[in-house]
């Protein structure tokens, strides 16, 4: 059957497969401990769950406007000017099922054919497939485990031209879990805004999950970046409502009308009930943000202290997320590698000891090849203190006995 030529551009995604995998053994009763996925393992906290079912069993359940209900647009307006100090407007504002979602209206709404976007690697493992399907083109800039997985002011001047139409910035990455200072970002602000022609994205989904780094967007730092930048963010990471699919985004107008006319060709709106759990969300105290956070931050400390120290393998102690990203450039060099390629069959670093590791000690963790960095891996410690104990120590044995 023929199909559609634009599938040849994307990848099937490495994280469903580990994910598939894990499963398969799992349904063969072995203990599998999974890193694979980044979603919180909290439940979502109860006054938000209320608010959804208050309005189920008030008929809240039909179409809403494509780009969202009235009072969660000012719940976000009213979020971003106490967050982040922004101000927008109703029509600056868009809701859709997930930030991934956002990110696709954006992207197709202002993409031509062969229009270069520039971002980061490590990157999030959607974000070049998506500009692949709205036509662009991807520029990536290599960051190193040395310099702390951050682009450098060299780095815009090789990689960020006249040519270029579109930056992407995740601070709190996925999957590195780098977080640039305030002083980092005004810095990365004064450089891009030489550049009057290009737009910004700036992906803050992991915003409230910082541990020891005030979190500042770059279009707070800098007024002329602010009205050609797109600020993207969710309700899935900070409050634990991955399943509940709600993104937003504001940004300028035009480019927010032209995100709402994709969506009310593609989806449509949100879903209505999920909409009123967000308002409750962004509108009530935020302790349980907090709590979760420092939860995350315990098991930042203790996935990063089990993991340190083992020859070829190095981690930094990521500022924000919940993903640990060792660099295991080193452990090719080790006894054991030659012989763990073969068993695994592969010839890519990463997958060689993410195969390797989940078929001989049952633990799933992400080939760091699907975040545009060969020589690493993904772990989600957004899991418990036992798991992470549990599975780490495998990790350690499994490093280990490379030699």
């Amino acid at each position: 059957m023929k199909l559609a030529s634009r599938l040849d551009l994307i990848e099937p995604s490495p994280t469903l497969a580990i994910s598939a995998r894990a499963a398969e053994l799992k349904a063969q009763g072995k203990d599998i401990v999974g890193f694979g996925a980044g979603e919180p393992d909290f439940d979502t906290p109860a006054h938000i769950k209320a608010a959804a079912i208050e309005a189920l069993n008030q008929g809240f359940t039909k179409y809403t406007a494509v780009s969202g209900i009235p009072e969660l647009k000012k719940a976000i307006i009213d979020k971003f000017k106490r967050d982040n100090q922004l101000d927008f407007q109703p029509n600056q504002i868009i809701i859709s099922t997930g930030g991934k979602q956002v990110l696709y209206n954006f992207f197709l709404s202002v993409l031509d054919n062969g229009d270069e976007v520039v971002c980061p690697a490590p990157y999030w493992v959607s974000y070049k497939d998506i500009v692949l399907l709205a036509g662009g083109t991807m520029k990536l800039m290599q960051t190193s485990f040395d310099a702390g997985f951050k682009i450098t002011l060299a780095d815009i001047e090789k990689h960020v031209s006249n040519k270029t139409r579109v930056f992407i910035l995740n601070s709190p990455s996925n999957p590195t879990g780098a977080t640039y200072t305030p002083d980092e970002i005004r810095a990365l602000a004064a450089a891009l805004e030489k550049f009057p022609d290009l737009l910004i994205v700036t992906d803050d989904i992991y915003e409230k999950l910082t541990y020891g780094v005030e979190f500042l967007n770059i279009a707070t730092a800098s007024e002329k970046l602010r009205p050609r930048t797109v600020v993207i963010n969710g309700l899935s990471k900070a409050y634990s409502m991955t399943g509940w699919r709600l993104g937003y985004a504001g940004g300028p107008k035009e480019i927010i009308a032209a995100m709402d006319m994709i969506q009310g060709q593609s989806t449509s709106n949100a879903t209505s009930f999920s909409q009123r759990g967000a308002v409750a969300a962004l509108n009530a105290e935020q302790q349980c943000v907090e709590d979760m956070r420092v939860v995350f931050e315990k098991r930042r400390d203790l996935a990063f202290s089990l993991l340190s120290g083992l020859k070829g393998l190095r981690v930094f102690k990521p500022a924000g997320a919940f993903y640990l990203f060792p660099d295991i450039a080193g452990l090719k060099a080790t006894p054991g590698w030659a012989a763990l390629a073969a068993r695994t069959g592969e010839t890519d670093t990463g997958k060689i000891f993410s195969k390797g590791l989940l078929d001989e000690k049952l633990v799933a963790v992400v080939p760091g090849s699907a975040f545009g960095y060969e020589d690493g891996f993904r772990i989600s410690y957004a899991t418990s203190e036992a798991q992470i104990e549990k599975g780490l120590n495998r990790i350690r044995e499994f490093v280990e006995a490379l030699g």
